[in-house]
């Protein structure tokens, strides 16, 4: 039986779980997220492959899953509404019927001018500064990196 004085008694209330604030979290910023998105005509998870693409166009299907560490067979889906809107173009690649190009059209890249306002946007409603958006995003990848390390994790600091 776990000491009541070294804390462990109380490790599994559901309010202690990192898990559960994760994924309360999450769900509450994306939904925070639609709003703003509707007005660009995206969904949370078409942002994130927009975004891809304004830093770098064309891109392969499998960089952009990558990326945005998600299966190919998830962007997919996502590729074929986003071309049906008219904001990108799929194409193969000459000498590699294989690979497929994701390109922006001109309603795409125009569409970023309008997307510069989203993570402003989006500070305000979290109620946010950039100082900590970028402390919180730290600490994020730090979690990600941590599930990649293995079983184990990574080395204690």
């Amino acid at each position: 039986m776990a000491d009541v004085t070294d804390g462990t008694q109380d490790d599994l209330l559901l309010e202690h779980q990192l898990c559960f604030a994760l994924t309360v979290a999450s769900r509450s910023v994306v939904g925070a997220y639609k709003p703003v998105l509707d007005r660009l005509g995206l969904t949370h998870p078409q942002y994130l492959v927009m975004l891809c693409l304004w830093e770098s166009s064309p891109r392969s299907v499998r960089d952009i899953s990558e990326a945005l560490a998600q299966e190919p067979a998830t962007i997919s889906p996502l590729l074929r509404r986003l071309e049906a809107a008219g904001f990108i173009t799929r194409q193969r690649v000459p000498g590699d019927e294989r690979t497929l190009a994701v390109g922006l059209t001109p309603q795409g890249a125009a569409l970023r001018q309008q997307a510069t306002a989203v993570p402003g946007t989006m500070m305000d409603r979290l109620g946010l500064t950039r100082e900590q958006v970028s402390q919180l995003h730290a600490s994020m990848m730090d979690l990600i990196a941590a599930t990649k390390a293995g079983p184990n994790g990574p080395a204690r600091r």
